[in-house]
């Protein structure tokens, strides 16, 4: 059984998950501690005590131990990626490469800890000098989702641990095993005892005492919008800090001049690949009318292509819905679909050689924006088709939603582009790009629904992870 990481200490838990494959429930990738409420208190205390000694070492300490990180991410990516795949259902590949994503951002965050800057400002009064200065926020609580679950960990933990906070993590319950290795490589790297601990299980009971606890002081979540609005009011009770990265209903705009040879890959990658469990994946298109016919007949056909099976078979596209509970949710939406009047193609329950949670891509042709299956984030391999007349609509329509993480659109038009780019109320902005898929070292966020507080990754990141202070001196 793998075990909670606690003041320097693996220790068990008050009970145990069993982490299953979701592309064959007969494999068992692992049996998994859940912490208490108690464990949460002692990592915590741990956390809080490692604080002064972490905040105040040098920053060359905090940029030697996040790159010895990124050198084991690197060099055992197939390993953790195998491992990955197993726990939530990507591919093999895409798994590889959001391990070496994990690597990337901690590679990155070594560089930034050594270049936490300031300001000198002239003050308006003789001979008062004034610095700004940034300083580690404390002790952070981060909770994480399971649809990345390493690649999220990583560009929580990296930033914290970077800037000289102290760390209490909790993975998502359903994935745990990427990030309990990620914790034994943070502490064979050297990471002192205390400033980064690891506490496994449910959201009701670990989420819960970690954003309550009084020694926490800023909370970073990934996850859906109603736990995501509840942490928000329970964070305020505390006067916590807080960071939240929610849902998204993500438009891709197709307009009669785009090319279908870039906009049926862009719109089949952004809604399809990782199983659509992607909260910036594509879940609305949007097409104009002369080219929407051919566009949905071409789409149509290269879903109905992609090889759905065993993520560990170096020739599947689509892997399975990570679990039964995301499965029948999805199912419920094509249903919804078609009693709403949208054509659903697509969108069965896959029985393979083993069993597992398997999906085919659904698209829901003939949607309108006003449609549940519109409007509300299903979180699985679905996609509403909606025809529009022209690009003012198209924008309309696009914006017409309670998110706004990402967004895009495929033209050939320069004009289109640049006024998509300026108009669109979305955090990002694609033109002839998937949705989904962002630099590491770039801000990451949205608006409206999807978002609340500071942008994540890049050098946005200390905008959440340091507290300002502003200092002045008479030199009289």
């Amino acid at each position: 059984m793998k075990q909670n990481l606690i003041a320097g200490h693996w220790t068990d838990g008050a009970d145990v998950a069993v982490n299953l494959n979701p592309a064959d429930v007969s494999d068992v990738v692992g049996e998994y501690a859940r912490a208490s409420a108690e464990q949460v208190n002692e990592a915590a205390q741990a956390a809080r005590q490692a604080l002064p000694s972490w905040a105040g070492a040098s920053p060359q300490v905090r940029s030697d131990l996040l790159e010895a990180v990124a050198q084991q991410l690197f060099a055992r990516k197939e390993e953790i990626g195998t491992i990955l795949a197993r726990e939530e259902g990507k591919t093999l590949a895409e798994a590889i490469g959001e391990t070496a994503r994990a690597a990337q951002i901690f590679r990155f965050f070594s560089g930034e800890a050594i270049r936490v800057a300031g300001d000198a400002i002239a003050s308006v009064r003789p001979e008062v000098d004034v610095d700004v200065i940034r300083e580690p926020v404390g002790v952070i609580g981060l909770i994480t989702p399971w649809n990345f679950p390493i690649a999220i960990p990583a560009w929580k933990i990296a930033p914290a641990l970077a800037y000289g906070n102290t760390v209490v993590f909790k993975p998502a319950d359903l994935t745990p095993a990427s990030a309990h290795v990620l914790a034994e490589i943070i502490g064979d790297a050297g990471c002192p005892a205390g400033v980064f601990n690891l506490v496994m299980g449910r959201g009701s009971v670990v989420g819960d005492a970690i954003v309550s606890h009084p020694e926490v002081d800023a909370v970073s979540f990934t996850g859906s919008v109603p736990v995501g609005r509840a942490m928000a009011v329970q964070a305020a009770q505390g006067m916590k800090k807080i960071q939240l990265e929610m849902g998204g209903k993500n438009p891709m705009v197709v307009m009669d001049d785009a090319d279908l040879d870039i906009a049926v890959p862009t719109v089949l990658n952004g809604a399809f690949f990782s199983t659509g469990q992607r909260c910036t994946a594509s879940s609305r298109i949007i097409v104009q009318a002369g080219i929407h016919d051919a566009f949905v007949d071409r789409l149509t056909a290269e879903a109905a292509a992609l090889k759905i099976g065993n993520p560990l078979d170096t020739t599947t596209q689509i892997g399975p819905v990570a679990s039964d509970k995301q499965l029948k949710n999805n199912l419920n939406y094509v249903d919804i679909a078609r009693a709403e009047g949208a054509e659903v193609i697509g969108g069965d329950h896959l029985t393979l050689d083993t069993e597992g949670y398997f999906q085919a891509p659904a698209l829901f042709v003939n949607a309108t924006n006003d449609m549940r299956s519109s409007r509300e984030e299903i979180f699985g391999p679905c996609a509403s088709i909606i025809k529009v007349a022209d690009f003012d609509e198209a924008l309309a329509t696009a914006n017409d939603t309670e998110f706004g993480l990402s967004s895009g659109i495929c033209t050939a038009s320069l004009k289109y582009a640049r006024e998509f780019k300026k108009s669109s109320q979305a955090g990002m902005v694609m033109v002839n790009l998937p949705t989904a898929g962002v630099d590491y070292h770039v801000p990451f966020g949205g608006r409206k629904g999807s978002s609340f507080g500071s942008r994540e990754q890049g050098r946005y990141a200390a905008e959440f992870y340091t507290a300002v202070k502003t200092t002045y001196s008479f030199a009289g």
